[in-house]
């Protein structure tokens, strides 16, 4: 059994998601190991991890609606220390994952045909987002 670790960092334009799926993808060849488990882990409290249709953009642009109206912009909240954009975030990031873990088969992640892996970004401005990586396996 072996194991690897490493950290990817990725630019995010402010509300919306970024495929990172290639970039894990690459981890994953690059480590070696043809059996085994990727754990992702988004070291950010106002951005998140999801697993999403990749054909149609409509998904994740519904899916940013259907976020704005569960914890919108001009919400009555008490935390705003960052911005007004900064407890909405929160809500939705807590709402979603911090953690995704994907079982890799034959060196490949085993994602099904239209799934692909994003980082949601929650706040309005653009940010770097790090993901921590750890695979382990043979």
């Amino acid at each position: 059994m072996r194991q690897e670790q490493t950290e990817l960092t990725f630019e995010t334009p402010g509300v919306g998601f970024v495929d990172i799926t290639r970039a894990v993808a690459g981890f994953v060849t690059e480590s070696g190991i043809a059996e085994g488990l990727v754990t992702l882990f988004l070291r950010h409290t106002s951005a998140s991890l999801v697993i999403q249709e990749n054909a149609d953009p409509d998904v994740l642009e519904d899916l940013t609606d259907f976020l704005a109206r569960l914890a919108p912009w001009d919400g009555s909240y008490r935390h705003g220390t960052e911005g007004p954009d900064d407890m909405p975030a929160h809500i939705r990031a807590a709402l979603t994952q911090s953690q995704l873990s994907i079982p890799v088969a034959d060196g490949c992640l085993t994602l099904g045909t239209w799934q692909s892996i994003y980082v949601a970004e929650h706040r309005a401005r653009a940010h770097t987002r790090r993901v921590r990586l750890h695979i382990i396996g043979d």
